[in-house]
């Protein structure tokens, strides 16, 4: 992985974190709009790992397989993000 790990892992360990906060509230049976406000938080914190381990693909992975001069390299390269891209806007 390319991306910046100290910064992802942080970010990991936040969401962790709220997701055990999360799954207390459950067990303690709190008010649904609380809980789904943390729910939401969590997953912009999820998001911005994606995006971050994303970018870092771009800018390595990706732009690797355009200067190697390998056309088929970077065709997979190209359908390995727009598969990831498709899944997210489902």
């Amino acid at each position: 992985m390319k991306a910046d790990r100290s910064r992802v892992t942080r970010l990991l360990k936040t969401a962790r974190g709220q997701i055990d906060g999360i799954l207390k509230m459950v067990e303690e049976d709190r008010y649904c709009i609380d809980i789904s406000n943390q729910v939401m938080a969590t997953e912009s914190i999820l998001a911005r790992i994606n995006q971050e381990i994303l970018r870092a693909h771009l800018q390595s992975c990706v732009m690797d397989a355009f200067q190697s001069g390998n056309e088929q390299k970077a065709e997979e390269k190209i359908d390995e993000v727009m598969s990831v891209l498709q899944k997210m806007n489902k």
